[in-house]
């Protein structure tokens, strides 16, 4: 059980709750917390005092006062008018995300909203009903507004739900649930739609799966680096010592491990005529050492803004006082998504042309054109570069930077957006495909290493071949290979590999 207390929330436990292996609840502390800010914005509606949010309009309606026999309608309309998405609907996962991530900061106690808001929240998730969430239609400031109000939507019973793989309305979604729908009151409407959690959900779980996938880098390079006969030398922990990036120091260690007792290394250590391999083998640490500094500090953003009051105005209970500022812009998770975007596609770079020197036979003389033992009749691995290159290409357009863009909204009150639910659907289009290039290494190293047995490779490379071999046999003869690409990609995103 995840009680939610406001607190940060890491990766694994977003991921957790969205695959729906975790139940949670609202902590006590933190109803207390949220009953003593909805008692100031009680008290602002019985003294008549205009504050934004509770009784005004939004945005640059933000002057006109709404009279108290309209605050519900105000709060309704706001769900209603704001649901405008577009686009395929978020995953299942994306959208139990944003539910949790809700329902985490609107535990702060900041919002002004009854803790009945935050336990229909977590009601959904415990029961299975999931919020049909379009995945296009925010900028990112006033936050992710129109994700948030289709969240909000299916909470008041309208729009549309999955419930027990069904996409049905809302309303008989939490029927068959045996939950009622909420009746917003003032100021809780707002408290649901303003905040980053689309895009925090979307790219947080993008994250979860870069960081898996570009640990998986190391382990198709030591493949490849075993089946070229390359030297770890370049993997020596003093020289890593010498240049001491985090990154760069736990990837050349993870390599070392990986190519532990490896005989083939052995085979050729004392007269092998190279000094020294292709960077794309010896500068692995490098680079796959820089990606993952750029996911760690992407990781650390997004856990921060998992705690963070992001929705405006904030309801201080200490003093009694209510502020309109702008937590809700997303500019920190855009920079972040965008960066992480940018090394993932590096990742790609190095990991492509590790699979050109692999196949080409102007790259490698010691093995067969192509992978091929049949070269002329048979094509072997070329189209699988190919393949590798066309997904590489497509990754350089996604990693543009969304964050860098700008479209002023709502009638220029809101002059200056984030675009950070952009930036979070790219990384997830980047991440799949970086998880696709790398199933593509991991099959062509496999079939390299063929040609050195009888020589074992190291222990962990050894390993990672024994897995392939359970998706993809050896290629004795030409054959389509899509729907093994497919498979080792997809054990890929099923952890299959994470052991290694």
């Amino acid at each position: 059980m995840l009680e939610l207390n406001g607190q940060r929330l890491s990766l694994t436990e977003i991921a957790t709750v969205a695959l729906g292996s975790e139940q949670v609840a609202l902590s006590p502390a933190a109803r207390e917390r949220v009953e003593r800010s909805r008692r100031v914005v009680e008290q602002i509606v019985d003294e008549g005092r205009t504050v934004y949010g509770v009784n005004t309009g939004f945005g640059r309606l933000s002057d006109m006062r709404i009279e108290p026999n309209e605050l519900r309608a105000l709060q309704l309309n706001l769900v209603r008018s704001h649901s405008c998405g577009v686009g395929p609907p978020l995953s299942i996962e994306e959208a139990r995300a944003m539910l949790l991530l809700r329902a985490n900061v609107l535990a702060l106690g900041y919002s002004g909203c009854r803790p009945i808001v935050i336990e229909k929240l977590i009601e959904l998730l415990g029961r299975g009903v999931t919020p049909v969430i379009p995945e296009k239609g925010s900028v990112g400031a006033s936050g992710d507004l129109a994700p948030l109000a289709h969240l909000a939507l299916a909470v008041i019973g309208e729009g549309e739900a999955f419930y027990q793989n069904e996409r049905i309305p809302s309303a008989d979604a939490l029927e068959r649930a045996g939950i009622e729908p909420l009746q917003l009151e003032a100021k809780e409407g707002i408290a649901l739609l303003n905040g980053t959690q689309a895009m925090g959900a979307v790219g947080g779980l993008a994250l979860h799966r870069a960081e898996r996938v570009t640990r998986l880098a190391d382990v198709a390079g030591a493949m490849t680096l075993e089946a070229l006969k390359g030297t770890p030398v370049a993997f020596d922990e003093r020289i890593h010592k010498a240049r001491p990036h985090h990154g760069q120091i736990e990837v050349a260690a993870h390599l070392r491990t990986l190519l532990q007792d490896s005989q083939i290394r052995e085979s050729h250590l004392e007269n092998d005529p190279r000094v020294q391999d292709a960077y794309s083998l010896r500068c692995m640490p490098q680079v796959h050492g820089t990606v993952r500094g750029a996911l760690r500090h992407a990781r650390e953003i997004v856990e921060i803004e998992s705690g963070s009051a992001t929705d405006n105005p904030l309801v201080f209970a200490e003093t009694g006082e209510v502020f309109s500022g702008g937590n809700f812009h997303g500019a920190p998770l855009a920079l972040a998504f965008d960066y992480a975007a940018m090394a993932l596609t590096d990742l790609m770079s190095i990991t492509e042309r590790r699979i050109d020197r692999l196949v080409n036979p102007d790259s490698n003389e010691d093995l067969p054109p192509f992978l091929t033992s049949h070269p002329g009749a048979a094509s072997g691995f070329m189209m699988l570069q190919i393949v590798a290159a066309s997904l590489l290409s497509e990754a350089k357009v996604l990693a543009h930077p969304a964050s860098i863009d700008n479209v002023p909204t709502d009638g220029g009150k809101e002059d200056h957006v984030s675009m950070g639910m952009t930036a979070a659907t790219k990384l997830r289009s980047i991440v799949a495909l970086t998880e696709t290039v790398v199933a593509i290494e991991l099959i062509a190293a496999a079939e390299g290493l063929e040609y050195r047995a009888p020589l074992q490779s190291g222990r962990g490379v050894k390993q990672a071949h024994e897995i392939i071999r359970r998706y993809v046999p050896r290629l004795t003869n030409d054959r389509a290979m899509s729907g093994e690409i497919e498979r080792v990609a997809t054990a890929i995103r099923d952890r299959e590999f994470d052991s290694l």
